[in-house]
């Protein structure tokens, strides 16, 4: 493995638009002097930037005076650039410490960030401690706080203080960003109030309310209405009336943040946990009952469907058995069609089943996709960084991180299209746009002749007439991300070292691997492919022009004593690297997946 150590490193400065969650005042890393700064890189549309949020949580408590934890925003998507949106996101995410507001990528790039989410712990000194690329490292900062406070406490260089950290005022109401809805039998409908953690029932007219399951807290407990709880709910599927009798349960939800699966029984609102432990899934040797940010869910062929989107898979659930298994994908984030086995996903956020097809919105590349004859195809969408607001022909059309997918009375499929306010129509190759204006549209269900819309940036429920048309002023965009200059032959090293007190892990294997491929493919003319190595030369093709290096990495470590409940950790991350080759371009294209500068 490749030992990042380094001569020590000043903290460049915090500049961005503005700061949230700290009541109006700014900060400069000096501000922060005898504390450990966490910075953290993300953008609200990454599940894996929503994983750190989660894991930082206890690290936050444990430390609380020793360390801040600053979110640095640096938003992928156009609408994620909106200072409204980042301030929703921020709520909704319920993100407690202060936010940076950096639209321009201004401290991004100061601190060379590559990859969302981005972790970088400065030292009570104002240098750089330590970079991390991913999720998943907090046992990493949590090991490397605990072996230097001393010395810094020793020195005099360690001083708690207050946090900087001011929530913001929170409105009341019914919802606050609710997630998916579906149309109850006995009529109203059911949906997942994501804010409140616990799920809804409106009558018909989709504002009055009827009855709350779940208490309102954050947790995983099963019981009847009052007492369970949920974790940022999201979807949500009906059992036939027969197989519902038989289980003991009638809807499916998809506890995301719980990383679990549940059942509602709607006589009584009783809820239990299907699959699922709260323990989140990675890849690798890992707790078989384990799952990862489930997002949506749908009965299809005999089985509910599971869009696992912290996994970037599919996958299935049996409430006959309660067996639960990987139906499609293989963990890798991109848009690549095939056998379900080879796919790959990014994010799959929405599922609709219409006959022998399952529709997917697939956010994070901007399309939407369907399974069909055991095969994954595309109808909107080319990749990870292209996104926009066009109709048109399906292969030309655009979309910005759809959330949501329904099939319509006609047989054609409405597109929640969160990021661009809009519902998109896709009917045989034609794409047209529906409604316009609507705040983060998640999930729509039909009702008669109108669709009803979730908006969950409004907190509310919106109807839309199916037969109504749009227009809007269209646009293209790709994710304008600082472009490296690399020669045509160039080294790529993953950097990682194990965290403090762990060493390489090789008991189940190679202890690391690294999966590089390029868009436009052409631009790759060598090393292309999986290895178990973190370095790797690749030649590059000048004439292609710009591209994107795809990079996905791994490796294992493991507590260095070994013996009975040794704790075991898998690293990982993608990178999707903007490149240019040019004669002075750099020869080494370093990635930090786990590094100390100390």
């Amino acid at each position: 493995m490749t030992d990042t150590r380094r001569a020590r490193v000043r903290a460049p400065e915090l500049r961005g638009r503005g700061w949230l969650n700290t009541d109006g005042r700014s900060f400069e890393v000096g501000d922060f002097r005898g504390r450990y700064l966490l910075l953290d890189f993300w953008t609200f549309c990454c599940v894996n930037c929503l994983h750190v949020l989660d894991e930082l949580r206890p690290l936050e408590e444990k430390y609380d005076g020793e360390l801040v934890v600053v979110g640095v925003h640096s938003p992928k998507f156009v609408h994620e650039a909106d200072p409204d949106a980042l301030a929703a996101a921020v709520e909704r995410y319920e993100v407690a410490h202060p936010v940076l507001d950096d639209p321009e990528l201004v401290t991004w790039q100061a601190y060379t960030a590559r990859a969302w989410p981005t972790l970088v712990l400065v030292d009570p000194e104002g240098y750089v401690l330590a970079q991390y690329a991913g999720e998943g490292h907090v046992h990493a900062i949590d090991a490397l706080v605990a072996g230097t406070r001393k010395r810094y406490r020793e020195r005099g260089v360690l001083q708690p203080g207050t946090s900087p950290y001011v929530p913001p005022p929170v409105e009341a109401g019914d919802l606050r960003f609710p997630a998916k809805a579906v149309r109850l039998p006995d009529g109203g409908f059911l949906v997942a109030d994501s804010g409140h953690h616990s799920l809804v029932e409106l009558a018909d007219d989709a504002e009055t309310l009827v009855r709350r399951i779940g208490s309102g807290e954050r947790g995983l407990v099963d019981g009847d209405a009052g007492t369970a709880r949920f974790s940022e709910p999201n979807g949500l599927c009906l059992l036939p009336p027969d197989l519902a009798a038989t289980v003991g349960y009638d809807v499916v939800v998809a506890d995301t943040v719980n990383h679990a699966l549940r059942g509602v029984r709607l006589d009584d609102g009783h809820v239990r946990t299907l699959a699922g432990d709260g323990r989140q899934l990675f890849p690798g040797p890992q707790p078989s009952d384990s799952l990862s940010s489930p997002w949506d869910v749908a009965w299809w062929k005999e089985r509910v469907w599971v869009a696992m989107a912290g996994l970037h898979q599919l996958w299935t659930f049996d409430p006959l058995s309660g067996s639960v298994g990987v139906a499609a994908g293989t963990t890798n984030e991109g848009l690549l069609d095939g056998p379900l086995a080879g796919a790959w996903f990014a994010q799959t956020s929405g599922l609709a089943a219409d006959g022998d097809r399952l529709w997917l919105a697939d956010s994070e590349t901007s399309s939407l996709r369907r399974v069909e004859d055991g095969q994954v195809l595309t109808t909107v969408g080319t990749g990870l960084f292209d996104f926009g607001f066009r109709d048109g022909p399906a292969a030309d059309a655009l979309l910005q991180h759809p959330l949501g997918v329904t099939v319509l009375p006609d047989g054609s499929v409405a597109v929640c299209d969160t990021y661009n306010g809009a519902v998109r129509r896709v009917a045989g190759d034609e794409v047209t746009t529906l409604a316009t204006g609507l705040a983060e549209p998640s999930g729509a269900v039909v009702d008669g002749d109108t669709l009803v819309v979730v908006e969950s940036a409004a907190h509310r429920l919106t109807r839309v007439p199916l037969a109504g048309v749009a227009t809007a002023d269209g646009f293209e965009h790709r994710t304008h991300r600082p472009v490296t200059d690399v020669a045509a032959e160039v080294e790529l090293v993953v950097e990682f070292q194990p965290p403090p007190g762990q060493k390489v892990d090789d008991r189940f294997g190679p202890p690391s691997q690294l999966v590089v491929s390029a868009t436009p493919p052409a631009l790759l003319r060598e090393g292309e492919g999986r290895t178990t190595e973190l370095r790797r030369r690749l030649v590059l093709d000048p004439s292609v022009g710009d591209g994107v290096l795809h990079v996905a990495a791994r490796a294992a470590s493991c507590d260095e004593g070994g013996g009975e409940g040794a704790a075991c950790h898998l690293h990982q991350q993608d990178w999707g690297v903007p490149v240019r080759v040019t004669r002075s371009g750099e020869a080494v294209l370093a990635l930090p997946l786990s590094g100390r500068s100390d």
